[in-house]
C-alpha cells in the first residue's frame, strides 16, 4: 500500500533523514521505533506532505505524493494523528470530529455520520463530552479525540504519531487496544512511537530508525526478543 523510497529530508542544513526505505502492506500495523529525535514524526510529517523531501518518493498505491499538497494526500485516504494531539482547544468535541470530515464531498453525509458514529464507537468517553471544549479535556481524552478526528476523515492508511505520549499506564493500554481495534476494522497503521514494549506487542513488523537511518527491520516480535532491541529500547540488560 505503501512504499517509502531513499527518502532524505534535510532542516535546512541538517539532515533528518539520510535515505530511509521502508513499506506498509495492506492490512498491516507496521511500527517506527527510535530514540527522540531520530526521524520518525519526520518521516510521517513527509509522507503527509507537510514536509517536502530533498530526494527520494512516497507511494501510495501506485501514485507518488512527493509534489501533493496535504489535503490531496487526505482525500486519498492517507490520514494523520499528529503528535501532541493537535486538537483545536477552544473548539468542542462535536466540532474537533466535524473538521475531520473537511475534505469529504458533501455527497458522502451519509457515511460521513456513519463513520463518526463508529469512532464515538470506539471512544465512548467522548460521547459523553460532545458540547465539552476540547482543551478542558484530558491528555489522554485528547489523544481519543485526534484518533477519533482521523478516523472520520476515513483513512485507508492511518499515521499515529506517539500516541501514548504523556499518557498514564492504563490510558495507554486503552489506546492500544483500541489500535488493534481500529486495524481489526480494516484499516492499516503506520505507527510512529516511543514506547518500543508496547508498539511492537501491537504491530505485524517495525523498522528501527537512529539518527535518519533504518538500522533493523523485521517481524515485531522477533525484533522484540532480540538482544540489541531488548537492551537499547526496551530496559533489559
Amino acid at each position: 500500500m505503501l512504499e517509502v523510497r531513499d527518502l532524505k529530508v534535510n532542516y535546512g542544513a541538517i539532515k533528518a533523514l539520510h535515505g530511509i526505505s521502508l513499506r506498509v502492506d495492506k492490512g498491516e500495523i507496521v511500527t517506527l521505533i527510535g530514540s527522540n529525535g531520530a526521524g520518525k514524526s519526520t518521516t510521517l510529517r513527509t509522507i503527509s506532505g507537510l514536509l517536502r523531501p530533498a530526494e527520494g518518493d512516497v507511494i501510495f498505491e501506485g501514485q507518488s505524493l512527493r509534489n501533493m499538497p496535504a489535503h490531496e494526500i487526505v482525500r486519498l485516504g492517507v490520514v494523520q494523528s499528529p503528535e501532541g494531539r493537535g486538537v483545536f482547544p477552544n473548539m468542542s468535541v462535536e466540532e474537533n470530529l466535524k473538521l475531520g470530515a473537511f475534505a469529504r464531498p458533501a455527497s458522502e453525509k451519509a457515511q460521513i455520520a456513519a463513520d463518526r458514529e463508529r469512532a464515538l464507537n470506539l471512544f465512548p468517553r467522548l460521547r459523553e463530552r460532545l458540547k465539552q471544549s476540547a482543551g478542558t479535556l484530558s491528555g489522554g481524552e485528547q489523544q481519543m479525540l485526534a484518533m477519533a478526528r482521523a478516523l472520520v476523515a476515513k483513512p485507508r492508511l492511518l499515521l499515529l504519531d506517539e500516541p501514548s505520549l504523556g499518557l498514564a499506564p492504563q490510558i495507554v493500554q486503552t489506546i492500544f487496544r483500541i489500535i488493534r481495534d481500529i486495524n481489526a476494522g480494516g484499516t492499516t497503521i503506520l505507527l510512529v512511537e516511543q514506547n518500543a514494549h508496547m508498539a511492537l506487542q501491537v504491530a505485524h513488523r517495525a523498522y528501527v530508525l537512529e539518527v535518519g537511518k533504518i538500522t533493523m527491520e523485521g517481524v515485531a516480535k522477533e525484533l522484540a526478543s532480540s538482544d540489541e532491541i531488548r537492551k537499547a529500547y526496551l530496559g533489559h540488560g
